[in-house]
């Protein structure tokens, strides 16, 4: 699978300098894995036979990424490289559990959470709700993006409380958390999910959408290739990105907890979320 090459302002490094604030948690349960751990406590180790079997039983850690968003794959646009959160973050713990790495390609987000679901793949980095925790587990999470719009260059639409009117078609990503969230939130506007990014992008240009909502990382990622279209001032919500593997792998639970807890203290997250040119990380 490829993908366009995706024009960035040369500037858009600049605008990751709150990168502090993406290391948090939130309020779910997330059961026996805890954030609670000293530097000390949470030095990388080699992992155990044990951890390494139930965290890559085929040998292999199964990586799980979609195209089109920072938190899973994109390409670097000066380099071509492949670049993103869930592929850098697989990559790293593949290396510490001494496995080779296997890169699973899907088109959308659904078909990567299916898969961890079904066992197919062994990890991903995702937003971390109550519904996908009955199917997953997760991390704590690791960094916290704000949900917002994107609309083409003539929309007259210019914030978030203008969206839910009469007549207002919105895009999603078929079966993702965006969908159902809104979908249930709004009274007037009506909701069309869309089975790609890259068919997102055609609707909003064919004006089969007025505006497109999923988070901001990925609708700045859109906004680039889309000359004129802007992500709307405000937010409808934010995602609590974290690292999830399947269930039934409690062996392997707090081996992945601490290795969460190694690349935000240690500085690795930074790196990767700058690395992978991500946008739209909540300011408070």
């Amino acid at each position: 699978m490829t993908f366009n090459q995706m024009t960035v302002p040369i500037m858009r490094g600049l605008m990751l300098g709150l990168l502090s604030l993406s290391l948090v948690g939130c309020a779910f349960d997330f059961g026996s894995f805890s954030a609670d751990k000293s530097a000390q406590d949470i030095k990388a180790a080699d992992a155990s036979a044990e951890v390494t079997k139930v965290l890559a039983p085929a040998g292999v850690l199964r990586v799980g990424v979609y195209p089109g968003s920072p938190t899973s794959w994109v390409k670097d646009p000066k380099t071509g490289e492949s670049v993103g959160i869930a592929l850098d973050l697989g990559k790293e713990l593949a290396k510490r559990l001494n496995v080779p790495v296997q890169v699973v390609e899907f088109d959308r987000l659904a078909q990567v959470l299916d898969a961890l679901k079904a066992g197919k793949i062994d990890f991903t980095f995702t937003n971390a709700t109550a519904i996908r925790m009955k199917d997953m587990d997760f991390t704590v999470p690791l960094v916290r993006l704000e949900l917002g719009y994107l609309v083409v260059a003539d929309s007259k639409l210019q914030s978030v409380t203008e969206i839910d009117k009469p007549g207002m078609r919105v895009g999603v990503s078929q079966g993702s958390s965006s969908q159902g969230v809104l979908s249930q939130l709004y009274k007037q506007a009506k909701v069309i999910p869309a089975d790609s990014l890259a068919k997102a992008k055609t609707m909003l240009e064919t004006k089969q959408i007025d505006a497109f909502a999923t988070n901001k990382g990925i609708l700045f990622e859109m906004s680039d290739t889309l000359p004129g279209s802007q992500v709307i001032v405000g937010r409808w919500g934010l995602e609590n990105l974290a690292i999830a593997i399947p269930k039934g792998r409690d062996a392997g639970r707090e081996y992945v907890q601490n290795f969460a807890n190694n690349v935000g203290q240690s500085g690795l997250l930074s790196k990767v979320i700058v690395r992978s040119g991500l946008r739209g990380t909540a300011k408070d």
